[in-house]
């Protein structure tokens, strides 16, 4: 047992720092989409193309402070998020860029993998296949997220790729306002903007699924257009994590550091409102990372427990962003 976790360790770390050589913007390889589609699929993709056309929100540029507003802006001086990775405060500037109103569903994928002929997205056995609801948003590692946008980019003649944590951060705070969660109103009101514990079971009835899904649209999108900013599955960011990277992050259109081995996650796992006003999730400067491919110690868990399979990317998702 003791040889096989070292050998699993090993082989994950090999894997990582291999990933890790490379400076993320480089090129990588966009799916091509096949050249024998059917009529079935040739439609399927107009209307993915036309659905993610209409779904990009334009957000101009500017500049605003990022990170941890509340040692400057509240009375008592104290940080908003308990995590000490969201500070300093920092300025940021920003180009225009664009986002995508929603996260990717199954549904999205699943055009996308059929007509580049690809396997579907998503690792799921007979018991839990029923989570891979087509509405829900799609769990995927970093490289499908960011493959798919760019191929997205690729077939609608734009500079598509996942968004900087620095873009995504703007836009959740509304252009880089002193927003603290990226509803309607900033705020957080269980059953009318963001999910209560109640909703979330009602949701599970309805799909009969156990356990909390990313169903999508179901409360009023931010200022700015966007919804489910706040909870329904993590977002992938083009950028690699770094607890320190606010003390040296570039002011221009930063797009984190040139390696590492987590990539920065925003947003939250199907949660409800009053569990995350309580412990500090779901704020627009919160930073969360995670391993780009499967987290090494739920791929052990899993090899211990060979009758259960797990999705190690069912709350990892992704919202494209276009850069102009």
């Amino acid at each position: 047992m003791i040889f096989n976790k070292l050998s699993l360790l090993f082989l994950a770390t090999f894997s990582l720092s291999a990933c890790a050589q490379s400076n993320h913007t480089q090129a990588n390889d966009i799916p091509t989409t096949q050249s024998n589609l059917s009529a079935e699929q040739k439609q399927q993709l107009q209307q993915l193309l036309e659905k993610t056309k209409k779904n990009l929100i334009f957000i101009q540029g500017g500049s605003y402070m990022m990170g941890d507003y509340g040692p400057t802006t509240r009375a008592d001086g104290l940080p908003y998020d308990s995590h000490g990775d969201s500070k300093p405060l920092h300025k940021v500037t920003l180009s225009d860029f664009s986002l995508s109103a929603t996260k990717a569903t199954y549904a999205d994928f699943d055009i996308y993998t059929s007509v580049t002929g690809q396997k579907p997205v998503g690792n799921f056995d007979k018991y839990s296949i029923s989570d891979r609801i087509p509405v829900v948003a799609a769990g995927v590692n970093w490289q499908q997220a960011r493959s798919y946008c760019q191929w997205l980019g690729q077939q609608l003649n734009r500079k598509m790729d996942l968004p900087t944590e620095a873009q995504w951060e703007y836009a959740a705070r509304n252009r880089g306002q002193e927003v603290l969660y990226a509803t309607d109103n900033g705020k957080i009101e269980e059953e009318r903007n963001i999910w209560s514990f109640e909703q979330r079971e009602k949701s599970e009835e309805k799909f009969r699924v156990y356990g909390h899904i990313a169903e999508l649209q179901q409360f009023p999108p931010s200022p700015l257009g966007l919804y489910d900013m706040v909870t329904d599955n993590f977002e992938w960011m083009l950028d690699w994590y770094s607890s320190d990277y606010y003390k040296k992050s570039p002011e221009h259109n930063p797009q984190g550091p040139a390696t590492g081995t987590l990539r920065v996650v925003r947003s939250r796992l199907p949660d409800d409102g009053q569990n995350m006003t309580m412990i500090g999730n779901g704020l627009t400067v919160r930073r969360n990372a995670k391993d780009p491919v499967a987290d090494p110690e739920r791929v052990q868990w899993a090899k211990e427990t060979p009758e259960s399979t797990v999705d190690f990317n069912i709350n990892n998702s992704v919202r494209c962003a276009a850069n102009h």
